[in-house]
């Protein structure tokens, strides 16, 4: 049995090579990793600022 005929115009697109798909989820993941670490530097900030809201108020109404 032959294969189908390609269209010479219109040929199929190779699939992508392994290591181009790992380079692509490597990045994906870095992508995704960089994110958390921003949002934990944030919520890090964030609370610390609280606490040093809490510290003024309590130094300032101590008796």
């Amino acid at each position: 049995m032959t294969p189908p005929a390609q269209d010479p115009e219109n040929p199929a697109p190779a699939p992508p090579s392994p290591d181009r798909t790992a380079e692509r989820e490597r990045l994906a993941l870095e992508k995704k990793r960089e994110r958390y670490v921003w949002y934990y530097l944030g919520y890090f900030l964030f609370g610390i600022h609280i606490v040093a809201f809490v510290m003024i108020f309590a130094v300032r109404h101590a008796k």
